[in-house]
């Protein structure tokens, strides 16, 4: 009789083909799933699952735990929503390769662009690498909860070829392009998933200076392209100048150096909250690229593309008030004392904010902001509205925000929808998730950290579109493949995201009727006692990772099988899909 590490009873086996779910047995061995259906053997530990559901691991392609995986263990929020493989070094942002002399300038991009404090990465970084080969290595000598991959970012890659140059966004020559070609070939080499880049005008450096990577020209961006042609793997990731450029034009450019390449590209889509549907031309590009053999996806949100914001948080809509500044950097207790003041209100509401970060602006969207309830709302009614309250009350939006602010104590939380909530609904969210050429991503874990909680989306997927959504809800088996195996294999990691023999052993074990998100909140647990937006949900009653019980009932075991996966990885070649 065979004799296993692990054998999971009873469960409904979700195996991420979305074919239909059926009752059985998994078993586990050595890190892989070793069986599969009405197991007779005996496992060193055995658990009853009946009633509970069996996924494979999710896999988040769009994240920024570049620093957060050098510093901690711990890969949340996203690890506590099922996520057992995480791609950093998105939007084209990261901390490698980097000279000595260039440490500052990164920690003011990351600071800028992924809202992480400078002190925190100042003092969680030790920065034992120059080159992206010796940042792999570091990130190999680390050990955590889950897997990580890395994609070569645009930033750090153009100042290293080109020194100031570079990071005053100067026009690349051929030599600069030449050795831009010759880095990225050497980083997929070492173990690169890809390269990825920002073109969009809100990508700003904690100066307010556009980021190294802005405007660099097709040129380059195929020069970088062809790097990893030379390498023979490596997908490009892209965030695009939308709006401020068409569609047309930046899918139009970023198909050219496909084309020309021969590698397949991914990009972030999200729909606008107003206006004319212009997500359909973005679907007829993907249906053209299609037709045409080209490997591109654009990369989704599942629910509004959402900032919060709060009198503890990064912003909020009097942060760039002059009258604010005063009081800014005082202690919340002090500041909320202020603020009840009714000559500094009375000033606050007549001030118009100075110019600042483009997020800071969003962050006066009347009619998209909603208070953050528990648990969190991320399809409210319009009548929620910040915009809809001052109507009825027949008072300006910015009392009642002012209001709302100071409740709680001050810890309350605004909720901003600045994308994805087109007429006040999320039809067009269904749309985009139905589309073959789109694949969920952009939680953008370990980033935003005072401003963005995205990284619980898989459990609003689950949760919202499969179970409570009243309408149009997506069948299970498909929201499981849009979690696990699409993803992976838009990247190349061929090895996870099904539960089949053979396969990594990334496991999720979830009580679907339980399944429930908690409003965020704040931890003090970054380098130097930074802040961050931390999420967590019920529901999962196991989290596996190569074999690994990695959490129970959402508390964190002591087990840290994490490793970096350096580059593509092939498909087992024994598969017995569960059937």
């Amino acid at each position: 009789m065979a004799h296993y590490d692990l054998i999971l009873r009873g469960g409904l086996l979700v195996d991420g083909s979305g074919g239909e779910p059926v009752q059985g047995d998994l078993a586990i061995s050595d890190g892989l799933i070793s069986a599969i259906g009405v197991i007779d053997g005996d496992g060193e530990r055995e658990i009853d699952v009946t009633g509970r559901v069996i996924t494979p691991g999710f896999v988040d392609i769009h994240t920024h735990y570049d620093g957060q995986a050098m510093w901690s263990e711990r890969m949340n929020p996203s690890s506590a929503h099922g996520v057992t493989t995480v791609v950093l070094g998105n939007c084209g942002v990261g901390f490698a390769p980097c000279r000595a002399a260039d440490h500052d300038l990164l920690i003011n991009v990351m600071e800028g662009v992924e809202d992480i404090p400078g002190v925190v990465m100042a003092e969680g970084l030790d920065w034992d690498w120059e080159s992206f080969p010796q940042y792999l290595d570091a990130l190999d000598r680390r050990r955590r909860d889950i897997d990580i991959a890395a994609y070569l970012p645009h930033s750090p890659l153009r100042v290293f070829a080109m020194g100031a140059r570079g990071a005053e966004r100067a026009s690349a020559t051929k030599d600069d392009l030449a050795l831009m070609r010759t880095l990225a070939r050497e980083a997929i080499e070492a173990g690169a998933l890809g390269f990825a880049t920002s073109r969009t005008f809100i990508h700003r450096t904690a100066s307010g200076l556009q980021i190294p990577s802005f405007d660099a020209s097709n040129d380059e961006l195929e020069a970088i392209a062809m790097g990893l042609s030379d390498a023979g793997g490596g997908i490009l990731q892209a965030v695009l100048d939308v709006p401020q450029r068409s569609w047309a034009e930046e899918i139009g450019a970023l198909r050219e150096v496909a084309r020309r390449s021969g590698r397949p590209v991914t990009f972030t889509f999200a729909a606008p909250n107003g206006g004319p549907p212009i997500w359909q031309p973005v679907f007829d590009m993907l249906d053209d690229a299609k037709a045409r053999g080209e490997s591109l996806s654009a990369q989704i949100f599942p629910r509004p593309i959402g900032m919060i914001v709060g009198l503890e948080l990064s912003t909020h809509p009097f942060a760039q008030c002059p009258g604010f500044q005063p009081i800014a950097a005082l202690p919340l207790a002090e500041k909320l004392a202020a603020m009840r003041d009714p000559v500094l209100r009375a000033r606050l509401l007549s001030e118009a904010p100075i110019e600042g970060h483009p997020l800071a602006a969003m962050g006066r969207a009347w009619a998209w902001m909603f208070p953050l309830s528990d648990p969190p709302n991320y399809s409210p009614s319009a009548d929620d509205s910040v915009a809809a309250r001052a109507a009825r009350l027949q008072v300006s939006p910015e009392e009642v925000v002012y209001d709302l602010l100071l409740e709680e104590d001050g810890h309350a939380m605004l909720y901003v929808a600045l994308g994805n909530f087109h007429d006040g609904k999320l039809d067009v969210v269904r749309d985009m998730i139905l589309h073959p050429g789109t694949i969920l991503g952009l939680g953008d874990g370990g980033a935003h950290y005072g401003a963005i909680c995205d990284a619980s989306y898989p459990t609003f997927m689950l949760a919202y579109w499969t179970r409570d959504r009243g309408h149009d809800r997506i069948p299970l088996a498909l929201a499981i493949r849009m979690l696990a195996h699409d993803p992976a294999r838009v990247v190349g990691l061929a090895d996870r995201g099904l539960l089949a023999v053979g396969y990594k052993a990334d496991v999720n074990v979830i009580d679907l009727d339980r399944l429930t998100l908690c409003k965020p909140m704040l931890s003090y647990d970054l380098p130097a006692g930074g802040r961050r937006l931390d999420q967590r949900a019920e529901g999962y009653d196991l989290t596996i990772v190569s074999g690994e019980i990695i959490a129970e009932h959402g508390v964190p075991t002591a087990a840290l099988p994490g490793r970096l996966v350096r580059g593509a990885q092939s498909a087992p070649s024994v598969v017995g899909v569960a059937a």
